[in-house]
């Protein structure tokens, strides 16, 4: 899990690099998803004028996407099994309870929340109805699509199963190319599920497995970063550096191609093959512009703030959901309406989450600490 993987040996305090781009990931999703309507929308309502600002934003921020946290949690899984290796079973037994007991809780949580949202809206007696449809949970609980960035922990899981996969990548970075053919098999893959699955509840299903297991790429890039990280030096990796920033520049140059278009039309773009591999290809453009720069004097205060960063993911809906119940009643523009979902958003979270990882009650719910102990559950006493 993010937040439960830790190094030490000959890697203690040398991956604060790490710290530094899970922190930084955990803090674009809270403004990637301030940047969009209440409907998950480029605010099709307004001028093209007063969209640019906010999607130039989103731009820049939806570099560091979901794929990003994806890698990092496979890096710090295959840091943490270098220093103490363990069995298939019960690596995997560990990632169960601490992804899916917090993923239940927030699901149920989501689901109820929900609720008030609706209400907000006008629309909780869709919301009611669909609570009593069994395959409304079934969605919620295996694809985690209760809430729009919930779909992370069940994708994290799945793609866990495979990481035997990712150690051989570790020994063997060439293998870590292989990111280019999952998402070659995604872009192809895709439109023929869509166009044979539409309006089928399998949809849903089809869709995440091919993810899963195109996204077996990511895994092993991530090996491959790690086992590239323990094999060069910093001086080797700091060479790397103008060759990775002009990639990421190029692949940007695309995305704000693809961005111009959104601000004109209003509407989300989804079949621009170079806007793909743009947004697909960037968060490992991220990880690597850190990997050169791994050797730097990073702040020490990201190691320490990197370990709340899963709990930003999880809990920023909640305040934001709020933010966009106030603003409803009132008449912004997309660039003040982004403003202040973000300044009221991403501080009240972060306190949100400082204490919930200050609670020995409620921090596993966030990656931290260990699931709380029933009374039934005491220790044997030693006789």
């Amino acid at each position: 899990m993010v937040n439960c993987m830790v190094a030490d040996g000959p890697e203690a305090g040398r991956h604060a690099w790490i710290d530094a781009l899970r922190l930084c990931a955990g803090v674009s999703m809270v403004g990637l998803h301030v940047t969009a309507d209440a409907h998950g929308q480029p605010f099709p309502e307004a001028d093209p004028a007063a969209r640019l600002a906010p999607m130039l934003l989103r731009a820049l921020l939806y570099t560091a996407r979901t794929e990003l946290f994806l890698m990092i949690s496979v890096m710090l899984l295959l840091i943490a099994l270098a220093r103490r290796p363990r069995g298939y079973g019960t690596v995997m037994a560990q990632q169960a309870r601490r992804l899916l007991i917090p993923f239940v809780f927030w699901t149920l949580f989501y689901a109820l929340f929900y609720l008030l949202k609706s209400a907000a809206f006008g629309y909780q007696a869709h919301v009611w109805a669909a609570l009593g449809q069994p395959g409304t949970w079934a969605g919620y609980f295996l694809l985690g699509n209760v809430k729009y960035h919930m779909h992370f922990i069940p994708t994290l899981f799945a793609l866990l199963l495979f990481f035997p996969l990712f150690q051989i990548a570790e020994r063997r970075p060439a293998l870590g190319s292989a990111v280019l053919v999952g998402l070659i098999a995604k872009q192809w893959l895709d439109p023929m599920v869509y166009a044979a699955f539409w309006g089928t509840e399998a949809l849903g299903y089809v869709v995440r497995g091919v993810k899963v297991m195109s996204y077996l790429g990511y895994g092993l890039a991530a090996g491959s970063v790690v086992g590239i990280w323990r094999r060069t030096t910093s001086a080797q990796r700091a060479g790397w550096l103008g060759a990775v920033l002009v990639a990421a520049g190029v692949l940007f140059s695309l995305k704000l191609m693809v961005t111009v278009r959104v601000v004109a039309q209003g509407q989300w773009v989804f079949d621009d093959p170079f806007g793909y591999w743009a947004d697909y290809l960037m968060p490992l453009s991220l990880l690597l512009l850190a990997l050169c720069l791994a050797q730097r004097a990073w702040p020490s205060w990201t190691s320490h703030a990197a370990k709340y960063a899963f709990g930003l993911y999880l809990c920023h809906p909640i305040f934001l959901d709020f933010a966009e119940m106030f603003l409803a009643r009132h008449a912004l523009s997309p660039g003040q309406s982004v403003a202040v979902e973000l300044a009221w958003t991403l501080p009240t979270t972060a306190l949100f989450v400082w204490a919930l990882g200050r609670s020995a009650l409620m921090a596993w719910t966030i990656g931290l600490g260990s699931l709380p102990r029933m009374g039934w559950q005491r220790r044997p006493q030693n006789i």
